[in-house]
């Protein structure tokens, strides 16, 4: 049989080395001559080599590593073999952890060296070639995998924490939670096949082994006995065999509530006591609940069940509870006590099972209120009185306002007008309105103002507003209202030249007449009987160069009760107009006005006032003029003298000298007048240049200079000697010069030819002047 398959081979191979040889032919390849091979080889051209291949003959045995084997001395897993027959012959291995982890030897034998890791990695893919012993190719590289085979070397893992929730009350089969758990081991085996269970037998939740879906065993769930639960789950490996490994956790299940509770009283009594002045709307007391449930689900609706409803309501206060509020105000007077009973019911529309406490819960509480007595303030019989009076009237008897002392003392009220400018009085025992003066309409139709009513004594007080409307009486006279009247001078007889109406200012209807208070030639009114007449022109004709002024007298009828007449003269201009009564010319006519109180008031304070600035104006010019009396005879009169060196020089040849000299001086030079010496001429105006008909003598500066120490003299020694006065002068005039003095002083002097003694007689105003300048009569000297 061998000797058969020898045979069978080595025809394969001749066969096949022909179709190469003729392949070769055909193609333009170099021929080998088989008879020299006896195996392949490479032939090389052009530097290129030709691998001429047969059928390979690679025998792969399936290769399996198993992981985590250890491997201190390295083994075999298989052998590469080929079907050629080689004596001497040698293999090579490339690729994933060739000659590192895997070796093979010169029979083809395949080593691991190492342990190895499926999770790490599970596939080594791996190419061999075989050589003869010139190392010449064999056999050509051929592909094989080593696989590594899984080994139940991983724990299962949970990768992070799970909690559910479940409603209480629900159905048998309601999901709570799915958990999940992972192996690294080869899911397509055993290995990584996971199972789970609780590791605890617990009644009330139950897990699917393969999809770990956690559900509901049990519809009575309740929340208000236990709230929540912590299960243990178990995941293991191996499909749940013993052997498996296993990972376990914990998950927290919260049970959510639905209300199945209802709301119950914590008393059956509530005793509350108020204040009988609590405010409206405001809570009196809270009717406090017990509900097992959960805020969001306490749904109580309260209901009073008696006629109270009216004074009492009962609001959900922030915890469900109920707040008792007050609708209607108490009255300790009247009634010191209430009693209602209050009824609690639950809200369960969502609860199809009946309530858990639903034997056992107070849904019905008795109420008592006790009302406390309070000192309260006097209450009014109205929120708001309003009363009538006529004007111009003095009314004794408007009205009473009245209040009482709400409590069982039934103090006494005093009662008393805040504004004490208001015309009204009252009572300060009866509350009865009176006026204090005639009010009038028309200043004021409506008065209002406040009552206080107060216990005595000093107690407590209360406020009501008091409307007082002032009804109008017929007491005011109607007053004409025209436009501008004139009349043309062409105007004949029956022409209406204006419409007459008026105005009352009373509020009762008016119904006006018109009629002429006096009679008149030229014009007559015509009455219509509808508070409106026309002016018209009785008897012309009229002209505009006619000094006369025309006018009629109007005289209006209210028709009021007491039925009132004014009488208003109508003044009317002349006018020159065109053939349209159009005026283009015209003659103011005398229109008489009356002037009110007010305005004859404003005329008089304006002369008053210009009456007495006139004489504050006269007393100060007198004061001023009694003033510069006392002084001129004080002496204190000052003067200022400015006189030139001399002429032609211009300003820089001047020479300034400061002379202080007194304002006035006697004969002997005494700075005092005294009472005991006679008037004498001025000093200065003795030491003055003669007139200009005199020859102009040389100035002599010894008299100045002498002068100057006798004033000087008398200042060191006259304690009573007044001040000097200042005298900016520039000396003397320069002999040379032919000008005289340009001093006014000069016309002072006893050789002046003018007489001013006229200046007596022009009045009070020139005095002064003729006191300066009249030095020959003893009254007008003063002294400078």
């Amino acid at each position: 049989m061998m000797a058969w398959l020898q045979l069978c081979a080595m025809m394969g191979l001749m066969a096949a080395m022909a179709l190469t040889l003729s392949l070769a032919e055909d193609s333009g390849l170099p021929v080998v001559d088989a008879k020299k091979q006896s195996h392949l080889e490479i032939v090389k051209k052009h530097k290129y080599p030709v691998l001429f291949r047969q059928k390979r003959e690679w025998i792969w045995n399936s290769l399996y590593v198993e992981e985590e084997k250890p491997a201190p001395i390295a083994y075999k897993i298989g052998q590469l073999k080929s079907s050629q027959r080689v004596e001497v012959k040698s293999f090579k291995i490339e690729g994933e952890g060739a000659n590192t982890i895997f070796t093979v030897d010169r029979k083809g034998d395949l080593f691991v060296t190492r342990a190895l890791d499926r999770e790490e990695k599970s596939f080594y893919h791996l190419t061999a070639t075989m050589y003869d012993g010139n190392h010449k190719l064999i056999e050509d590289a051929g592909e094989f995998v080593v696989q590594v085979t899984d080994i139940n070397d991983n724990t299962p893992v949970f990768p992070r924490t799970y909690n559910g929730s479940i409603m209480e009350r629900s159905t048998i089969g309601t999901k709570v939670v799915e958990v999940r758990a992972t192996d690294a081991d080869d899911p397509t085996t055993a290995n990584g096949e996971l199972r789970y269970s609780l590791t605890h037998d617990l009644s009330a939740f139950q897990i699917d082994s393969i999809t770990g879906v956690i559900s509901c065993k049990i519809n009575s769930l309740d929340r208000e006995t236990k709230g929540q639960y912590v299960v243990v789950v178990k995941a293991q490996d191996m499909r749940g065999m013993a052997s498996g490994s296993t990972a376990t956790t914990s998950v927290t299940i919260t049970i959510t509530d639905t209300n199945d509770n209802i709301a119950s009283f914590t008393r059956k009594v509530y005793d509350l006591h108020v204040p009988e002045d609590h405010k409206l709307n405001e809570k009196i007391g809270t009717l406090e609940l017990e509900d097992r449930d959960q805020i969001q689900n306490k749904e109580p609706i309260f209901t009073i069940l008696s006629d109270n409803t009216n004074m009492f309501n009962i609001e959900p206060s922030p915890n469900k509870d109920g707040n008792l509020m007050l609708k209607k105000p108490l009255d300790f007077e009247t009634k010191d006590s209430h009693t209602f009973t209050v009824q609690v019911q639950e809200n369960l529309r969502h609860l199809r099972f009946p309530a858990d406490n639903v034997n056992s819960a107070v849904t019905t509480a008795q109420v008592n209120i006790r009302v406390l007595d309070v000192d309260e303030p006097p209450v009014f019989t109205h929120p708001i009185y309003t009363f009538t009076v006529l004007e111009e009237r003095l009314v004794t008897n408007i009205g009473t306002v009245t209040a009482r002392d709400p409590d069982r003392a039934n103090k006494s009220i005093r009662y008393s007008i805040l504004d004490k400018e208001c015309p009204i009085g009252i009572n300060p025992f009866t509350g009865q309105l009176s006026t204090l003066r005639m009010l009038d309409r028309e200043l004021e139709a409506t008065h209002m103002f406040q009552v206080r009513a107060q216990e005595e004594p000093s107690g407590l007080e209360s406020f009501v507003k008091v409307n007082i409307i002032v009804q109008d009486v017929n007491d005011n006279l109607p007053e004409l209202v025209a436009d501008e009247i004139y009349v043309c001078e062409n105007d004949y007889a029956g022409t209406v030249i204006g419409t007459l109406r008026a105005t009352d200012k009373d509020d009762q209807p008016a119904s006006f007449s018109f009629s002429l208070a006096s009679e008149s030639s030229n014009f007559t009114i015509k009455d219509y009987s509808n508070s409106t007449a026309e002016l018209m022109v009785k008897q012309g004709p009229f002209n505009l160069d006619d000094p006369k002024d025309y006018s009629v007298n109007v005289r209006i009828s209210d028709g009021g009760r007491p039925l009132l007449t004014s009488i208003n003269k109508l003044a009317i201009k002349s006018c020159r107009c065109d053939a349209r009564r159009i005026p283009t010319q015209c003659k103011a006519g005398a229109r008489r006005m009356g002037v009110s109180v007010h305005a004859l008031i404003a005329i008089l304070l304006c002369i008053l006032t210009i009456l007495v600035i006139v004489i504050l104006f006269v007393m100060r010019k007198r004061y001023q003029k009694d003033s510069l009396a006392s002084m001129k005879n004080s002496g204190e009169i000052h003067e200022q003298l400015v006189t030139y060196d001399e002429e032609g020089g211009g300003e820089m040849d001047t020479n300034g000298y400061d002379v202080s000299i007194l304002s006035s001086a006697c004969n002997d030079g005494s700075l005092l007048r005294h009472s005991e010496r006679h008037p004498h001429p001025s000093l200065y105006a003795m030491v003055q240049k003669a007139p200009h008909h005199h020859p102009q003598p040389t100035a002599c500066k010894g008299d100045m200079a002498a002068m100057i120490e006798v004033k000087k003299d008398e200042a060191d020694h006259d304690r009573d000697g007044f001040p000097y006065d200042t005298l900016h002068i520039y000396g003397y005039e320069g002999p040379e010069s032919l000008a005289g003095s340009l001093s006014s002083l000069e016309s002072s002097s006893s050789g002046s030819n003018v007489d001013y003694d006229f200046l007596s007689d022009w009045g009070p105003r020139f005095r002064t002047l003729a006191e300066l300048y009249g030095v020959d009569e003893p009254e007008y000297y003063h002294q400078y």
